[in-house]
């Protein structure tokens, strides 16, 4: 009666969004207060004041057209200083053709899929991951093929991902900082990948793409640099949102942009502008394009989200998780104090702790903490990792 694939799709979907529904349950039981509900990475934090000043100028505004149709790509003044602050920040020449507004991050993602892929192409995508990477590249007749990261560091391996890379393969998805383990991958791990892609652009005759998901980018700690993508790899493209950077998820707000150095940029960039229309998203949200036009060198309040990141990660160090440290994102990634991490978890919901299983992002094992929450609540829930810690070195 329906789609079968998608039928099937919805006993893999978001552990994520499962564990946000337990947590409902939950509070309606014990109070809000008394659930620890660290399931979902949505800021708690309000958007910077200079944001909310902007939009509320632009809806007193009676000037007509400002809820009108645009360019499927856009407003071109607000690509333009997209492209501004882009090529300041990556140090590569842009323009405001090189960008696309997109209805964040996850629309921008299936845009620059679509425009890519031919039935039975490759991905490749790292693990852990972001699970709804899978579910994109499948919506446009993708393969994806998950490479696995060294597990002492979270960074890719390129002598691992070699093995992974076929006549077939068309792109590899980077998300640095990562969802869900904070890590930002170095700049010499980097280049040692981009060498590697362009010697299998050679040997195979084809260009291989790397697309980097970036919404974390301005959210990093302990004067961590993220390296320039486009300045690394020359078939590059950036998928951006304001969703954290700027704690405006529900908005449905970002970008695509386009490495000038891809070869035939102009055809990937039109038919990234035909997707945008034919996918359903038609333009990005018209006021929040203006929004970003005035706001985009905003601020994030990253020094509250490392204070909960020391608070947390010092504290559960302390009982004897193991966990690599977060260098950006708001996510910690500790191993789970048995090998199977979805009873880990489902044990941890007897003291009201609602973890994600590293199940749910390709990497069992492990479990995901995010920690943009209201701090009250992490200093609540220290007693109850506490008592969870126990039950198992009973």
């Amino acid at each position: 009666m329906f789609s079968h694939k998608i039928v099937d799709n919805l006993s893999k979907s978001s552990w994520i969004r499962a564990m946000f529904e337990e947590g409902e349950k939950l509070r309606k039981i014990h109070g809000a207060d008394k659930v620890y509900d660290f399931s979902l990475g949505n800021p708690d934090m309000e958007p910077p004041l200079a944001v909310k000043e902007k939009l509320k100028d632009l809806v007193m505004d009676e000037r007509p057209g400002k809820h009108s149709y645009m360019s499927n790509a856009g407003y071109n003044d607000v690509r333009a200083k997209v492209a501004a602050y882009l090529q300041e920040e990556k140090g590569v020449p842009l323009t405001y053709e090189n960008i696309i507004m997109t209805c964040g991050a996850a629309g921008g993602l299936n845009v620059v899929l679509k425009s890519l892929l031919n039935p039975g192409e490759e991905v490749l995508i790292l693990s852990p991951y972001f699970v709804e990477y899978l579910f994109y590249v499948d919506n446009h007749g993708g393969k994806p093929v998950v490479v696995p990261t060294n597990p002492d560091t979270f960074e890719p391996d390129p002598h691992v991902l070699k093995d992974y890379i076929t006549p077939k393969t068309k792109a590899l998805i980077l998300n640095s900082p990562n969802n869900p383990t904070g890590v930002v991958y170095s700049e010499q791990t980097l280049k040692k990948i981009a060498q590697l892609l362009e010697d299998k652009e050679k040997e195979y005759n084809t260009a291989i793409f790397v697309i980097s998901d970036e919404p974390y980018d301005r959210i990093v700690y302990d004067g961590v640099q993220v390296p320039s993508l486009f300045r690394i790899f020359k078939n590059s493209i950036i998928v951006n949102s304001f969703s954290k950077s700027l704690a405006l998820p529900g908005e449905r707000i970002g970008y695509i942009a386009v490495n000038s150095t891809i070869k035939d940029a102009d055809v990937l960039i039109n038919a990234m502008v035909f997707c945008n229309r034919t996918l359903g998203f038609v333009n990005a949200p018209a006021l929040m394009q203006k929004v970003i036009a005035d706001t985009i060198d905003a601020e994030a309040n990253v020094e509250e989200y490392k204070r909960r990141r020391d608070l947390l990660y010092n504290h559960l160090t302390s009982l004897g998780f193991s966990c690599v440290k977060p260098q950006g994102a708001f996510y910690l990634f500790p191993k789970a104090l048995i090998e199977d991490d979805v009873e880990f978890v489902k044990r941890a919901v007897k003291y009201n702790l609602l973890l994600v299983p590293g199940t749910g992002f390709g990497y069992p094992g492990y479990f995901r903490i995010s920690y943009s929450v209201d701090p009250k609540m992490i200093e609540n829930s220290l007693p109850a990792f506490e008592a969870l810690v126990k039950e198992f070195k009973a």
